[in-house]
């Protein structure tokens, strides 16, 4: 069997007002269905350790969280190697509910943008509002980096972890170098 590899290879970029990193595969499954289930919950719990988000926000630490996607569907973060045994999981444990599980990590890439200057390459890319009293660590959006959909999770105060889909991970790793570029920082925040 061969080894998972992601969209980049690792690529990274640090010469300029943030560093840019591509992270290591994660596994990820969309997971639809009744988010007030308490059984639901109780899975996702036992799962991850997290505990389910609100709207607009994701929960978990390292490999392991949930990210609120839209009031049906939830994005379940584990480890790579974990993910047929976290479908076959979910399935068992939710086989009396209405829900749909499907494995997506090798349709998606996920960038790291960090440093002091993170929220002004995010604010340069996505029309959100990414000031520290709107933008909160644990904050997740799904918006647009320029012409590509991507999902934002602000984990600290200055790091963002980035899902787009895997095909536009080149583009969208372009952009970020581009945005984040030596003197390019508007100094707003």
């Amino acid at each position: 069997m061969s080894e998972p590899v992601t969209a980049l290879n690792g690529a990274t970029f640090s010469d300029g007002i943030a560093h840019i990193a591509e992270a290591p595969v994660q596994g990820m499954i969309t997971l639809r269905g009744d988010l007030s289930a308490s059984a639901l919950q109780k899975a996702l719990k036992s799962i991850t350790s997290a505990t389910m988000p609100g709207p607009g926000e994701a929960t978990g630490e390292g490999a392991r969280g949930l990210c609120w996607m839209s009031p049906d569907e939830i994005l379940v973060l584990c480890p790579y190697a974990d993910v047929a045994d976290t479908l076959a999981t979910l399935n068992r444990k939710l086989s009396k509910l209405h829900m749909l599980a499907v494995d997506v990590s090798d349709a998606r890439a996920v960038f790291h943008l960090s440093g002091a200057q993170a929220r002004e390459v995010m604010a340069k890319l996505a029309p959100i509002d990414v000031s520290p009293c709107n933008c909160r660590p644990g904050m997740f959006r799904r918006t647009r980096m320029s012409q590509v959909a991507a999902a934002i999770w602000l984990t600290d105060e200055d790091r963002f972890q980035i899902i787009c889909f895997r095909s536009q991970a080149q583009y969208l790793f372009d952009l970020l170098c581009v945005a984040a570029q030596k003197g390019s920082a508007p100094a707003v925040f």
